[in-house]
């Protein structure tokens, strides 16, 4: 069973839910995959985001030049 404490585990739980709405009610079985699906490309198009933000902030974190601390106690 998934753990809704994760953001992956909630979102898993999410789409498992839908889908099992979607297959319960047959008439409204075509909306909510279309919803299902709509979803999980913005879910998908956040994660990309997200991760393409995530490695500009690093490089740029790892770029900045920080000298050693004065009156460090170095030998």
């Amino acid at each position: 069973m998934k753990s809704p404490h994760t953001p992956i585990g909630w979102l898993l739980l999410s789409l498992q839910v839908h889908v099992e709405r979607a297959r319960r009610a047959p008439e409204r079985g075509a909306s909510a995959i279309e919803f299902v699906i709509i979803t999980a490309i913005l879910v998908a198009l956040a994660a990309a985001v997200g991760v393409v933000i995530y490695r500009l902030v690093t490089d740029e974190a790892e770029s900045i030049d920080i000298p050693d601390a004065p009156g460090g106690g170095g030998l």
